[in-house]
């Protein structure tokens, strides 16, 4: 019989720090999809609210609580990362953990790393602590959250970890190499 050993999607290639930068995994517990049905918004952001303390979010942002956080991820559609959910009454749910991989970016330049990769506007009055967008990451699909003056989160598909790891590497040796010059 093999012996199989759990790996996460960024096992042996996270932290990485250059400059003043680290990227880092995440390790959410679980990683939901929640989307209401028509008609049916205000009554699940209660029904998520009463379970995990943030109600559903709004375009382009993010809700928390202590313990968990609801991540927009489209119209009428989010991702509650932290913190297992019950099933909600008028609304689909899924079960996302498997299917995606989370690191975190920090330090005083990880805004101008990620504006090598991303057509957003990063800026602080533009895309504000609590915002969240669906974007690309060089020309991978991901879920981009700022959740804090110099940190952001970024969820890729877990077979992309790799190349997403190795993309923001080569942006944060570039932004690094222009600060030391």
């Amino acid at each position: 019989m093999a012996n199989l050993t759990a790996k996460t999607a960024f096992d042996d290639l996270l932290p990485i720090t250059n400059g003043d930068v680290t990227l880092s995994e995440i390790p959410f517990d679980t990683i939901t999809w929640v989307a209401p049905y028509n008609g049916k918004a205000a009554a699940v952001s209660k029904a998520l609210d009463k379970q995990i303390g943030a109600d559903f979010p709004g375009p382009n942002r993010t809700t928390c609580s202590a313990d968990a956080r609801a991540v927009w991820t489209g119209p009428e559609q989010a991702f509650v990362l932290g913190k297992p959910l019950k099933p909600i009454t008028g609304a689909a749910m899924a079960d996302q953990t498997s299917a995606w991989a989370a690191c975190a970016l920090e330090g005083d330049h990880a805004a101008e790393v990620l504006a090598r990769l991303m057509p957003i506007d990063l800026r602080e009055e533009v895309f504000a602590v609590g915002h969240a967008a669906r974007t690309v990451l060089g020309h991978m699909n991901c879920v981009l959250m700022r959740t804090g003056a110099a940190r952001y989160e970024i969820m890729v598909f877990w077979s992309m970890a790799s190349t997403c790891a190795h993309e923001i590497e080569r942006a944060m040796r570039m932004v690094a190499a222009r600060a030391d010059a």
